[in-house]
């Protein structure tokens, strides 16, 4: 971490009041940010003939991630790894003869996850980490539902979180995918899909009039937003359509910028009006005109719905508290600076009556009281492009703006650290036992300490790590433009890796 950030940055209320029109964005020139370092070179990786693979800075092979071709070998128990234990919650079965079978993730509390006599080396039982390749790019965030890791290619593939084997993979391409229910959801653009979650046959499928850019799902209702302005809304059990409508937002046909499904109604952006509507039905519950493009600052209107019945929205340079239910603005706030990232709700008593936290693109994090709107601090980071929203965990705002990790104290606003990586910040941070993990354009996957902001590990991949790593039972999953999917203990990487 740079603890000079934290030591040079003015920060609270006080911010505000230095005669900066910008609400503090001023400040980011007191915060060092140091050379770039150019991206390390990757260590050489060999795969050997019996398809392990040695990732750099490990002197052990890792697998039994199979090869493309999905021939890979079993791993078998004299190829030790260095672990002293399976990572928190994840029980790993013993090498098989055949395929092994499906292995439920083991709670925190289990016997994996005490600190009793380590598995034997290279013996029998024991989880190592692991590395899929596909024979096509793979984009975006993996998902993690039971025992599977299922994610987007050219095709579906559905990876044993436990060994990394593919249980199948799909025939089609999915520009968009949603897990539910025991169903993949997916869309190859022009027409929309359903396959069972476990096995990857094909439930139902038809096509769409439009080619499919963004798709969510919930409570058993698929919504899609395709070309040109339209919103359709499917019964996820046979793909029966519910209701369509046209005329939404056509300036920003991306997977964010969509409409938004959460606990049965609909939010879309039509007609220059944000409109709630009934997943099932399409019936308009409320609209409010939050305006065109132009009037939202040339940015997509970007929305959170909370647990406290309001639905947080960011509309150019204003922040709206909208009650779910009835439509009633609450409060409404004005920043400087347009807001390119939905905001981020954290309940009590981390501020009073929970807040919401929310970057402009200018870099400045806010914190505005959920009750009321008002803007209990201001602190600024530098300029930031990242459509992710702040990371609120344990206390703290993480965020990624530019090549740096930025973490605030979420009451008081004060900075606590900052690291620097080698290239931008890619996707979002993800938290979880005390650790932060984020992916690079500079290839690597990092994992910091939450609260010193210290480099406990690094991977260096192939490729420029795509959308956000998945933090699930002790083990971190991320993908990389090098065509692979990995999965490393949350703690220690590979095990082998160098501390740096």
């Amino acid at each position: 971490g740079d603890p000079g950030w934290a030591a040079s940055a003015a920060v609270g209320p006080g911010a505000r009041r230095m005669g900066d029109p910008r609400g503090g964005a001023a400040l980011a020139q007191g915060a060092p940010t140091g050379p770039v370092a150019p991206a390390p070179p990757r260590p050489p990786e060999a795969e050997g003939p019996d398809g392990s693979v040695r990732l750099g800075g490990s002197v052990a092979p890792i697998g039994p991630g199979p090869r493309a071709d999905g021939q890979g070998p079993q791993a078998q128990p004299g190829q030790a790894t260095n672990w002293v234990r399976p990572p928190a919650g994840v029980q790993a079965p013993p090498a098989p003869a055949g395929p092994p079978p499906a292995v439920p993730p083991q709670s925190a509390a289990g016997p994996q996850a005490g600190h009793g006599a380590p598995a034997a080396q290279g013996g029998p039982g024991r989880w190592r980490p692991w590395r899929f390749r596909m024979s096509n790019d793979v984009w975006g965030t993996p998902v993690v539902s039971g025992d599977l890791l299922y994610v987007t290619s050219f095709e579906v593939h559905a990876l044993d979180v436990a060994s990394g084997r593919r249980q199948f993979k799909t025939r089609e391409v999915a520009w968009a995918m949603g897990v539910s229910n025991g169903r993949i959801h997916a869309s190859d653009g022009p027409s929309l899909y359903a396959l069972d979650a476990t096995d990857g046959s094909e439930l139902w499928r038809l096509n769409t009039e439009g080619w499919v850019y963004s798709l969510g799902v919930d409570r058993g209702t698929v919504v899609t937003g395709t070309r040109g302005g339209g919103v359709q809304a499917w019964e996820a059990a046979n793909g029966e359509l519910l209701w369509e409508i046209g005329g939404a937002q056509t300036d920003f046909e991306t997977a964010e910028s969509g409409p938004v499904v959460h606990e049965g109604t609909v939010y879309v952006w039509a007609d220059a009006r944000l409109k709630a509507l009934e997943a099932r039905t399409g019936a308009e519950r409320w609209s409010y005109p939050v305006g065109d493009a132009a009037s939202c600052g040339g940015v997509p209107v970007r929305l959170l719905t909370a647990p406290d019945g309001v639905a947080y929205i960011a509309a150019g340079t204003r922040v709206l508290a909208v009650d779910i239910n009835r439509g009633d603005v609450r409060w409404h706030f004005e920043a400087p600076a347009v807001f390119l990232s939905p905001p981020a709700y954290a309940p009590g008593p981390a501020v009073t009556g929970g807040g919401i936290y929310l970057a402009d693109y200018l870099g400045t994090v806010y914190a505005l009281d959920a009750n009321d709107g008002r803007d209990r601090w201001r602190i600024a980071t530098e300029a930031r492009q990242s459509t992710e929203p702040v990371l609120v965990a344990d206390g703290a705002v993480h965020l990624g703006s530019g090549n740096a990790l930025y973490t605030l104290d979420a009451v008081s606003g004060t900075p606590r650290w900052r690291f620097q990586a080698g290239g931008e910040v890619i996707g979002a941070p993800v938290a979880a036992d005390g650790r932060v993990h984020f992916g690079s354009a500079d290839h690597c996957l990092y994992t910091l300490d939450a609260m010193g902001g210290q480099l406990r590990w690094k991977l260096a991949t192939g490729g420029e790590i795509t959308g956000t790593p998945v933090a699930a039972a002790g083990v971190v999953y991320a993908c990389s433009k090098d065509r692979c999917v990995y999965a490393l203990d949350a703690a220690k990487g590979t095990g082998q890796a160098r501390r740096s």
